[in-house]
């Protein structure tokens, strides 16, 4: 699970964190103190529960929630406060939990226990999660991969748009270059390959003679699973996808035009 905390005060976040850490081990935990910069950071993640305490600067934290929510309808807002007058509020925002002060690891795990939207569970045979709605993006172990050319990232981005098609040469030169330049996007595929490989996620690639795809078995992806008809990826998408790349325009309206 990925978990936002957002608290003003350093020492009421730094407990915050604790407790989750302590409820939930082996999670990601992204805290701010500055309730806009978490906004703008919820917009290039899929935030599964955001702890979120209420009297801020800036931006109260119902006001954060209501702009969470429309970013992601499905996130899980637990509301943490000194107080118990908010708790009007949250009802009406439909939150997953409320919590006072002190918050410790076993009132976490109490409102993690009853989460009012499930959290997709995907297979442990995944290796990597891969962003397409927004900027594209991959992870390993939920760290950015590091891509040694932009090129190569691009050109994985469009595998794993063809969903395990093989690509020969040819058309990933003609993608990425209007040209042929076969020979350089061997050097790109041996890249790629490399870098699957230094991460030891090497079954991620397939490589036939002259052509290369992903598996999409071992991938964890908010396009397949919009493709699959999950209701947090139908919800995820809001009209972007994979931005950087202008050759994704007309894939897009191909690919979207049943459903948005």
């Amino acid at each position: 699970m990925i978990f936002l905390a957002v608290d003003d005060e350093h020492l009421q976040l730094s407990k915050l964190v604790a407790a989750i850490k302590e409820a939930a081990p082996d999670n990601e935990i992204h805290n701010f103190r500055n309730p806009l910069e978490a906004l703008e950071f919820a917009q290039t993640q899929i935030i599964d529960v955001a702890f979120l305490d209420i009297e801020m600067g800036g931006l109260s934290g119902i006001e954060l929630a209501k702009k969470l929510k429309e970013i992601n309808p499905l996130i899980n807002i637990i509301f943490v406060t000194g107080y118990t007058e908010y708790a009007l509020d949250a009802v009406t925002m439909h939150a997953s939990g409320y919590l006072t002060k002190p918050v410790t690891s076993e009132k976490i795990k109490m409102e993690l226990e009853d989460l009012r939207f499930q959290i997709p569970h995907h297979a442990p045979d995944k290796l990597i999660r891969v962003q397409c709605f927004g900027d594209f993006e991959v992870y390993y172990n939920e760290e950015p991969v590091k891509f040694a050319r932009s090129k190569t990232k691009e050109m994985f981005a469009y595998l794993i748009d063809r969903q395990g098609a093989m690509v020969t040469m040819s058309e990933l030169s003609k993608l990425l270059f209007n040209e042929d330049k076969s020979s350089y996007v061997r050097n790109l595929v041996a890249d790629l390959t490399k870098t699957m490989k230094d991460l030891h996620i090497e079954k991620v690639i397939t490589k036939r003679f002259n052509g290369i795809g992903v598996n999409t078995e071992y991938i964890d992806c908010d396009y397949y699973d919009y493709l699959n008809n999950e209701a947090y990826a139908v919800k995820k998408y809001r009209g972007e996808f994979l931005n950087q790349y202008e050759w994704a325009k007309s894939l897009k309206n191909k690919h979207f035009r049943k459903r948005s």
